[in-house]
């Protein structure tokens, strides 16, 4: 378990992630996470699940249509 800070940033309130923390999530400052709900509690993640999904979906076609792509790429 980490302990996570808030802090005051302006108008709004942010977190402060511990070097630990961000070596593990593979993030650095300026990198965007998600906050997503889980069945016990909350999940903090460096990946976006819509895009995830899209991106299945984006592999699936790629892999069915290869011959057309690979006619459209010459």
């Amino acid at each position: 378990m980490v302990e996570l800070k808030l802090v005051q940033i302006g108008n709004s309130v942010g977190v402060v992630l511990p070097k630990e923390a961000q070596a593990k999530l593979n993030v650095s400052k300026g990198d965007t996470v998600f906050l997503t709900e889980a069945p016990d509690g909350y999940r903090l993640t460096p990946y976006a699940p819509a895009f995830e999904a899209q991106m299945a979906v984006a592999r699936a076609v790629m892999k069915e249509r290869r011959n057309a792509l690979r006619e459209l790429a010459k």
